[in-house]
């Protein structure tokens, strides 16, 4: 008789299995134990909260209220208090509340001039110290015993809209107010209309201080007269005259994070760049006082982050001399929405002054005359120029070149003297990285463009964003042509296209003379050149006419005064 023993494989299920079993008693008996431990801390919150209702009842009915609150009395707002071997936090909402019934204080017919008709209490019971903790809480009303009279008080409604004028609901409303007896320290939330109705509030002339926010929400709240940094708010602290009701709206709505960047037209960073960030909202005038103002300097990476800012409209100025603004990005004022992710750069090169940035739109030929000075630029585009090629600042060469000094491209003079003629002799430029692949290239030109008889200058331009695959084409979109004669509008095809390189062809049909390259010019625009805007530099000083034309746009013409340092002028343009 054979025995069969257990394997490996039945042993390690079997093991998984009771595993398995015991884990799953386990998670029922640890459910249990919460549940019933659970019941137990809810059960002991409940009592605390009844035992503080019961309290609040066998008051005297003035007496009901929280301690610098509004109805005023004797509960704090906030308390400990123990409950078996539990601790925990009472939080005590009171209200006077106006019922409609007898009328209402913002009513016509009839005005209730006792409107705090009776008193809504909320407690809240929290347990800091317990887990998996939900709140207990019990509301109810409590009622005078007489007739209620005419008062003397106010009432004080808040109003919390968002930035397109919708209620904000659940907005924490913080009134306070220490020119009253006993002293008003209230925190609140709005309702689902966003309003916080206070019925019942003691008189106060300028006296109420109130706040309005709510958890990533932005703030609005009231000033005083007279203090030193704002002497006229645009929202005094509120005023509670006796039997009316004093209404105040607030403005708040989701913050927004915000990034400003400084960079020249490749996107090169460009740090420790100072400057301002001003908002238009006021909170007092004359003089005026901005809700929002603040000076900052870019990082080592040239940007600085606001995570948290208010929704509207900005002015960003920077404060470096040294450095002329070529554009911004996008064109100002610039508007911040709520609850958003915002970005803006600054556009810079190194001061070349006096200056003039014109803004207008687009493509638009912008031509800048006085007398004996004419100048035309096209906004929103840029250029890169080469002037130097020595020291090897090229990718490669056929070697029949001498690339300076003095600082040129031309043929190399042969043992003779004189130089090689029918050979096609070419330079590769290194790479040049636009700073990102939203662009165009509009041209290629160089300087001498008129070159001796008998020699010729070809250009061909390579374009691509792995910095790595070069096919250099000519004006057909091959390799078999190219760009002869400056300057030479480049193929579409070269567009969406981060980094570039340019190759020159120089030859001779006559040993006696050579082409010659003083500099190579590509325009383009791309991710970090600031979109209808072009900077006029090194300008003569005096009033010059600045005459802009686009395409299905009215020309318009303007004259400006260029003075010393940095001038800006924006050309409206009207559509066709």
């Amino acid at each position: 008789m054979k025995h069969r023993g257990t394997s490996l494989i039945d042993l390690l299920i079997s093991m998984a299995i009771v595993a398995v079993l015991f884990g799953g008693i386990y998670l029922v008996y640890f459910s249990l134990v919460t549940a019933i431990t659970n019941i137990g801390v809810r059960t002991a919150a409940a009592s605390a909260v009844q035992a503080e209702i019961e309290t609040i009842r066998n008051l005297p009915y003035a007496s009901v209220g929280t301690v610098n609150g509004i109805p005023p009395g004797i509960i704090p707002q906030s308390q400990t208090v123990s409950e078996g071997s539990y601790s925990f936090t009472l939080t005590t909402t009171m209200r006077n509340i106006d019922d409609p019934f007898d009328g209402s204080v913002t009513g016509t017919v009839p005005v209730d001039t006792a409107p705090a008709d009776y008193k809504l209490v909320e407690i809240e019971a929290t347990c800091p110290l317990c887990n998996n903790f939900t709140s207990v809480s019990v509301t109810t009303t409590v009622a005078p015993k007489n007739l209620e009279s005419a008062t003397q008080n106010g009432s004080l409604f808040v109003y919390a809209l968002d930035a397109n004028g919708n209620p904000v609901a659940d907005a924490t409303v913080q009134v306070t107010n220490t020119l009253v007896a006993p002293s008003i320290n209230l925190i609140d939330t709005t309702n689902a209309s966003g309003v916080l109705q206070l019925v019942g509030v003691p008189t106060s002339t300028q006296g109420y201080q109130i706040t309005v926010t709510k958890p990533g929400y932005s703030t609005d709240k009231t000033y005083p007269y007279g203090a030193p940094a704002n002497p006229n708010p645009v929202k005094p602290h509120a005023t509670v005259a006796a039997q009316t009701v004093t209404a105040i709206t607030f403005s708040i709505d989701a913050l927004s994070s915000f990034t400003v960047s400084a960079s020249n037209n490749r996107c090169v960073p460009i740090g420790g760049e100072s400057f301002s960030v001003q908002g238009t909202k006021l909170v007092g005038t004359n003089p005026d006082v901005l809700k929002f103002s603040t000076t900052s300097f870019t990082s080592a990476t040239g940007s600085f982050a606001f995570p948290a800012i208010e929704w509207g409209t900005y002015a960003l100025l920077p404060n470096d001399v040294a450095r002329d603004i070529v554009g911004t990005i996008p064109l100002g004022p610039f508007i911040i929405d709520p609850s958003s992710t915002a970005g803006f750069r600054f556009v810079m090169q190194l001061a070349a002054d006096p200056s003039l940035l014109v803004t207008a739109v687009n493509n638009a030929s912008i031509t800048l005359t006085k007398t004996g000075f004419s100048q035309t630029l096209t906004a929103g585009h840029a250029f890169v120029t080469q002037d130097d090629w020595s020291a090897g600042q090229y990718a490669a060469q056929s070697g029949g070149l001498n690339t300076g000094p003095p600082e040129r491209i031309t043929l190399l003079v042969n043992a003779s003297g004189t130089y090689n003629t029918g050979t096609n002799d070419w330079l590769i430029s290194n790479t040049f990285d636009l700073g990102g692949s939203s662009s165009t290239f509009y041209s290629v030109s160089w300087d001498p463009v008129s070159q001796p008889p008998g020699t010729t200058i070809g250009f061909q331009i390579a374009a691509n964003n792995d910095n790595a695959t070069w096919n250099f084409i000519g004006p057909d979109g091959t390799s078999g042509t190219t760009f002869t004669s400056a300057p030479a509008s480049l193929p579409a095809s070269l567009a969406g296209n981060r980094y570039f390189r340019y190759k020159v062809f120089l030859n001779t049909a006559d040993e006696n003379v050579a082409p010659e390259i003083n500099d190579v010019t590509v325009e383009f625009s791309a991710n970090c050149v600031p979109p209808a805007q072009a900077l006029f530099t090194n300008l003569p000083q005096g009033t010059y006419l600045v005459d802009a034309t686009a395409e299905n746009y009215v020309e318009a013409t303007t004259a400006v005064s260029v003075g010393p340092g940095a001038q800006a002028v924006q050309i409206p343009l009207t559509h066709l």
